[in-house]
C-alpha cells in the first residue's frame, strides 16, 4: 500500500519516542511504501486536490534516520490510505487541512482519523459528553461564573480548549493572589471560552495515557507522572512516563466510548484518565505508542497497522 503520512517537519521529529515513527517502521517492515508531507503540501485546484509529497526509506541510522527516495505530486488514485498525524495547535489552518483530506476521502482516499471527526471532536470539550466519567467541570468564558465555581470546588485546573502538552494549564485556589490575572488572562477579559476542573489529587500517580486502536484498548497505559513542584504531567511539560497494566476502572471508561469513536472513523484515540477520571479525547495526534512499547514490549505499532491494513483492504 501506498500510505501518506501528514506530519510536522521531519527535522522536528524526536524518532526516540515518536509515535508517527514507529506507525511507519512497522508499515514499511510489512512492505508498504511510506510518503510524508507537511500542511502546505496539500491544495487544491481545478476542483482536485493534490499533495506534494516525499517517498522515505527508513534506516536504522538515529542521526540520518531517513532517505528521499521520490519527490512527487500524489492525488487520491495514488493513495490508499493517509495518516493525519500533524501536531496541535487546533487552529484555522489545521481546519483547511480537515477540509482539503475531507475531499480525497469523498473521492475514495481512506483518511485515519476522520476529517470530521477530528473536527468534531474537540479533545477538551468532548469529554462532557460522557458526565459519568468525569470529575466537577465548567466550560464558560463569564468571569463571575468561573470564580463562582472555584469557590465551590475549593481547588481546580484552569486551561484553554486549543491547547497542548499542559501549555497554559493552571491549578490555582480561590485565595491564590494571581487567580484573577489567571482567569483573566485565559478568557481573554471574558471574550474566550476555557475549561475550569476540580484538581483531582491523584495527578501524583500520573495523568494516565490509554490509547483506543480501533475501540480496543491497549493493554497497557503510559502514566505521566509530575516530576518536582510541576502539577502537570504531560511529557513535553517535563512529566516521567511510566507503563501500567490498565486498571478495572480504565478498561471501563475505555469499553464505554470505544464503539462509538471508532464509528466515527477515529481509528486511534488517546483517553487521559486521572484518579479514575476522564480528562481528554485526544484525536489529532495521539501520542505514548513508543513509550508503552519500549517499557512492555507490546507492539502496539503492530496493533495500529493490523487495523489500518484491515480498514483499507
Amino acid at each position: 500500500m501506498n500510505l501518506l503520512f501528514v506530519l510536522d517537519p521531519l527535522e522536528t521529529l524526536k524518532i526516540e519516542k515518536d509515535t508517527s515513527y514507529v506507525m511507519m517502521r512497522e508499515a514499511q517492515r510489512r512492505g508498504h511504501q511510506i510518503w510524508v508531507t507537511t500542511q502546505r503540501g496539500i491544495r487544491s485546484a481545478a476542483g482536485r486536490v493534490t499533495v506534494r509529497a516525499q517517498q522515505l526509506l527508513l534506516t536504522e541510522i538515529p542521526n540520518a534516520w531517513y532517505k528521499v527516495v521520490a519527490s512527487q505530486d500524489l492525488f487520491s488514485s495514488n493513495i490508499d490510505g493517509v495518516l493525519m498525524r500533524k501536531d496541535p495547535p487546533f487552529d484555522m489552518e489545521y481546519i483547511y487541512t480537515t477540509y482539503l483530506l475531507e475531499t480525497l476521502e469523498q473521492e475514495g482516499c481512506r483518511v485515519f482519523n476522520s476529517p470530521q471527526s477530528i473536527r468534531d471532536f474537540n479533545e477538551k470539550l468532548s469529554i462532557t459528553k460522557y458526565p459519568q466519567f468525569i470529575s466537577p467541570t465548567l466550560v464558560t468564558a463569564d468571569v463571575a461564573v468561573i470564580h463562582d465555581f472555584i469557590a465551590a470546588q475549593n481547588e481546580v485546573v484552569l486551561k484553554p480548549l486549543d491547547g497542548m502538552g499542559g501549555s497554559s494549564v493552571f491549578r490555582s485556589r480561590p485565595n491564590d493572589p494571581n487567580l484573577g490575572v489567571i482567569i483573566e488572562t485565559l478568557t481573554q477579559l471574558g471574550q474566550r471560552t476555557i475549561m475550569v476542573q476540580k484538581f483531582i489529587p491523584e495527578i501524583s500517580d500520573g495523568d494516565k495515557r490509554v490509547l483506543l486502536i480501533d475501540g480496543e484498548p491497549v493493554p497497557y497505559s503510559l502514566a505521566r507522572i509530575p516530576q518536582g513542584a510541576d502539577h502537570r504531567g504531560n511529557l513535553a511539560a517535563g512529566g516521567r512516563g511510566v507503563a501500567m497494566p490498565l486498571t478495572d476502572r480504565e478498561k471501563e471508561i475505555a469499553t464505554a466510548l470505544g464503539h462509538e469513536l471508532s464509528g466515527r472513523g477515529l481509528l486511534l484515540v488517546g483517553l487521559d484518565i486521572i484518579g479514575g477520571y476522564l480528562t481528554e479525547i485526544n484525536v489529532t495526534s495521539p501520542t505514548c505508542m513508543r513509550e508503552i512499547q519500549d517499557q512492555t514490549g507490546c507492539d502496539v505499532p503492530g496493533i495500529f497497522i493490523d487495523a489500518l491494513e484491515k480498514h483499507i483492504s
